[in-house]
């Protein structure tokens, strides 16, 4: 069965093994949500991921999520734009998340990445998801 929403999907996985305290959770694995786990990691939301091929044609992605005395580092990730409802936004219009201390990731012309790189290339996009 096809999925409709694949990022929210590891989103949710990620959200769902942080709760249960895991240490590694895995994703089938996409461009998408390579690019979207390139940019936590660089912004030291997790600790890395790394892919494999599980049988012919199928990839999955192994996330090792990241934790500060006990407490997960990310408090809340939320799906912005959805399927039903995109939502896209100039570099100028963009909010900061709560009050700079989170971040915004995008999808921009010039590939995905958080909203301080995009303030930064001045470019907008797509809002994909919100990291506190």
């Amino acid at each position: 069965m096809t999925m409709s929403d694949p990022l929210g999907d590891m989103l949710t996985r990620i959200r769902n093994a942080q709760r249960a305290r895991m240490s590694v959770v895995a994703s089938p694995a996409s461009k998408l949500r390579t690019n979207v786990l390139e940019v936590l990691q660089r912004e030291g939301y997790i600790r890395g991921y790394s892919e494999s091929e599980q049988r012919a044609g199928v990839r999955e992605l192994r996330i090792e999520l990241k934790y500060h005395e006990g407490e997960p580092v990310i408090k809340e990730i939320k799906r912005v734009s959805k399927p039903g409802r995109r939502v896209y936004t100039k570099i100028g219009d963009l909010g900061r998340v709560y009050n700079g201390l989170g971040i915004s990731i995008l999808s921009t012309p010039r590939g995905v990445m958080s909203d301080t790189e995009a303030r930064t290339a001045n470019v907008g996009g797509e809002v994909l998801c919100n990291v506190f």
